[in-house]
């Protein structure tokens, strides 16, 4: 049997259940899971103390402790987040330049 995790996307994030943080995963400070370069809006997460951010290389992890956590952006609807951790990625564009993160 085949069991599927949630995915939740709020704007150019991508958020994915995870069963675990990796090992060797690093705390980060805040809770802001993307910076709007255009707009100064960030997506992150409203209550403090019900998460917590991790970083593992360059990838980012989301570590929700309390039975939820609201995710809001000024521009989105506010999504609640169930307690687990979770793998963020920002939404990327490719340009013939250069493959960058999606700029809010």
């Amino acid at each position: 049997m085949t069991t599927t995790r949630p995915l939740y996307r709020h704007g150019d994030v991508l958020i994915a259940a995870v069963t675990n943080l990796p090992l060797g995963a690093r705390p980060k400070a805040g809770l802001v899971l993307a910076h709007g370069e255009h707009t100064g809006h960030s997506h992150r997460i409203q209550e403090t103390g019900n998460a917590s951010l991790y970083v593992y290389g360059n990838d980012l992890y989301l570590l929700v402790s309390a039975p939820s956590a609201t995710l809001v952006h000024e521009e989105h609807r506010a999504i609640e987040l169930p307690a687990g951790v979770y793998r963020v990625w920002q939404q990327r564009e490719y340009t013939p330049s250069a493959i960058r993160p999606v700029i809010d």
